[in-house]
């Protein structure tokens, strides 16, 4: 089977496909009467008479809701693996948080990409106040491995948020582990239908699960993978000091929205890879940037390391004027600044001001219309915009 086509069937004897295991992952044991999937367990403690043993002693440590989705999770990142463990948080910031502030002390050296998600240099500040050395590059070209000398933790962010560059991450990890360095990779944009980490040998795998994972708009949480259960631990017991737990409502939402998952990002997927090659030939389109176009400066790398090529595409109109009146213009796509959801989203990136990127960027998240209908009020949207703004 051709990974990268995920429409083509499988064989048995690969293990489960992406769908099964999206639809069973996570569920208890099948017990007479009772749901398949247990309601949200709404406890801050348990009945805990005696030595405090067992699993769940207090709401802040665990939750039986948390458990069936960190294992979900878990055996998304890595099917058919029994040794990964899974830490779910309160969002995705959270995690990525966890991960460089329990495995970085001060003195150590971490390396950051230049061009990643917005909120990263809110990280560099405290990082730096705890006395650790911030070195960042941008993800293209693998250009993270200029600064690695001496590094204690390697964090790459691919494809990167917004601008959709990829790097190598076989050749970063085997780079960062001859050198004595961690690495941890944010996957949120390609979730692990469209890429797993840990099978490239990263030791953590990171998302933002608001995006993608959830894809209904409606839960903010984040999650860590990893195989080291000494690393697991770390990251749980930060996650217990600064109390960084989701709901078990969000969390109950999430697991109930990962049976959808393969059936969403193939959509969205092939949608956005249709969208491309339309938005490719329109001639008010300049900087296009999606992963799965063959002329992408970053196709072959994607290739070779992604089994899904992702739901959002990046792109420029003339300025900003252009770009603000064809997201007004749109009628199937919301102004919003998250992506992976159901519903297409698209937003003017500039206007954070925390990304390097031109006053008429657009990034844009196809969700699960149909794509002709999708296509057709993007193409009304770029006419309208030109006629409107000249």
């Amino acid at each position: 089977m051709n990974p990268l086509i995920p429409q083509e069937r499988h064989h048995p004897d690969e293990g489960p496909g992406d769908g099964t295991l999206a639809v069973r992952a996570g569920l208890p044991e099948p017990v007479k009467h009772e749901p398949t999937l247990p309601g949200p367990v709404f406890a801050a403690h348990f009945h805990l008479p005696g030595e405090p043993t067992g699993p769940y002693t207090y709401g802040r440590d665990e939750n039986p809701t948390w458990t069936h989705l960190e294992r979900a999770i878990g055996t998304l990142e890595a099917p058919g693996e029994t040794g990964v463990e899974t830490v779910v948080f309160a969002s995705g910031m959270a995690a990525i948080s966890a991960v460089l502030l329990s495995q970085l002390s001060a003195g150590d050296a971490v390396v950051l990409p230049a061009d990643g998600y917005q909120a990263l240099p809110l990280l560099h500040e405290q990082l730096r106040a705890y006395g650790i050395e911030v070195r960042t590059a941008p993800t293209g070209g693998d250009a993270q491995l200029d600064v690695l000398d001496g590094a204690r933790l390697l964090w790459i962010e691919t494809p990167s948020n917004p601008g959709l560059d990829v790097c190598d991450i076989r050749r970063l990890v085997a780079a960062a582990h001859a050198g004595g360095a961690l690495v941890a990779v944010d996957n949120t944009l390609a979730t692990p239908l469209g890429q797993r980490p840990l099978e490239l040998g990263a030791d953590f795998s990171v998302a933002s699960d608001t995006k993608g994972m959830t894809g209904h708009g409606d839960v903010l949480l984040g999650h860590v993978s990893c195989r080291d259960p000494l690393r697991a631990a770390e990251v749980r017991r930060w996650r217990k000091i600064v109390g960084a737990i989701p709901g078990p409502m969000e969390a109950w939402l999430a697991h109930r929205s990962l049976a959808t998952l393969q059936l969403r990002v193939d959509r969205q997927c092939a949608t956005a890879l249709e969208l491309a090659r339309v938005l490719a030939e329109h001639p008010d389109v300049t900087g296009l940037r999606h992963p799965g176009l063959p002329e992408d400066p970053s196709h072959a790398i994607a290739a070779r390391q992604m089994r899904r090529f992702g739901s959002v595409i990046s792109f420029e109109l003339a300025d900003r004027a252009r770009a603000e009146r064809f997201l007004e213009e749109l009628r199937l796509v919301d102004d919003a600044t998250s992506f992976g959801g159901v519903r297409s989203s698209a937003e003017r990136r500039g206007r954070w001001g925390g990304d390097a990127v031109a006053e008429g960027f657009v990034r844009f998240s196809v969700g699960a219309e149909d794509p002709e209908d999708l296509i057709a009020d993007v193409l009304r949207a770029l006419d309208a915009a030109r006629d409107a703004v000249g």
